[in-house]
């Protein structure tokens, strides 16, 4: 018999949107709401409520899930006009599976206990859209552990791991350090599909030469053909994401006094690549930033 709780979920979008009918699959009652309509229609299509504004999600829901781009989209969310801050709160939890600032979780959290008495578990995901569509994301959570295990049984129908990291912001830390491990990653990926490219060699045959090696890894096997084929719809990640990220990881080392050069590089590059091919260009196309190379 599925789980009565009732929930809601904020921010239907290339993450959102299949862990939001994953929790409908496993037959969960989900109110939803989205500031873009339209992204709506999928969920509700199979057995979604709509919700005229936040506000809304609230009163239908005991545990309230966010999936959004950043801090000032959160804080729109629950502070704004109709937000999840107007709302009756106390006794109901907010699970926020965007990707924040550790600081700004935390003051938001305290901010909106206090406005209201919505307590907050902070759980950015890993495992990108794949993740999402397959339940199979790793997510790492900050906040009481009573809180954590109440929303465990409901995580878990979107996610192959939930590990709690500790208090209030521990999650995005954690979501910070892996981002620098990603970042990172793609960016030595992408100078590695390049070379082979521009030395005759065909780079779609780097995930097979290297299965089983040191040099081997889901991200080699994942990203690798998608850079080498082209393939960058649906995008696995917009470059103003990861830039995000990594810029708010440079902070917090700058904060904790930890030296972070290769995750300023991967910035660097992510920078130059959204300057040069747009906010919304797929991660991915680092590689392409070697292509002016390729074709002298």
């Amino acid at each position: 018999m599925a789980d009565p709780t009732p929930l809601g979920f904020i921010g239907l979008g290339l993450m959102g949107g299949p862990m939001t009918r994953r929790l409908l699959a496993a037959g969960r009652t989900v109110t939803v709401w989205n500031r873009s309509p339209d992204k709506l229609e999928a969920a509700v299509a199979v057995g979604a409520k709509r919700a005229g504004n936040p506000a809304e999600v609230a009163e239908a829901a005991e545990i309230v899930f966010l999936n959004l781009t950043d801090s000032a989209a959160v804080e729109a969310v629950v502070f704004g006009p109709e937000g999840l801050s107007a709302a009756p709160g106390r006794g109901k939890l907010v699970v926020d599976f965007s990707s924040i600032r550790p600081d700004a979780t935390v003051e938001i959290a305290r901010r909106l206990e206090a406005a209201n008495g919505m307590r907050w578990v902070d759980a950015p995901v890993s495992g990108g859209t794949k993740g999402a569509e397959e339940g199979s994301l790793a997510i790492m959570a900050g906040g009481e552990a009573a809180d954590i295990e109440r929303t465990r049984p409901h995580i878990m129908t979107m996610a192959a791991r939930l590990t709690h990291m500790g208090p209030l912001g521990s999650g995005q830390t954690t979501k910070l350090c892996n981002q620098i491990v990603v970042g990172c990653t793609m960016a030595v990926l992408a100078e590695a599909t390049r070379l082979a490219a521009n030395a005759g060699i065909d780079p779609c045959r780097l995930p097979e030469a290297l299965a089983g090696g040191f040099a081997d890894s889901k991200p080699l096997q994942l990203f690798v053909p998608r850079m080498a084929a082209g393939i960058h719809d649906p995008p696995l990640g917009h470059a103003y994401t990861m830039l995000k990220d990594l810029d708010s990881a440079l902070d917090a080392a700058r904060e904790t006094g930890t030296p972070a050069p290769m995750a300023a590089l991967a910035a660097q590059l992510f920078r130059l690549l959204a300057a040069t091919r747009g906010e919304k260009a797929d991660a991915l196309e680092l590689y392409k930033l070697g292509e002016a190379a390729a074709q002298r």
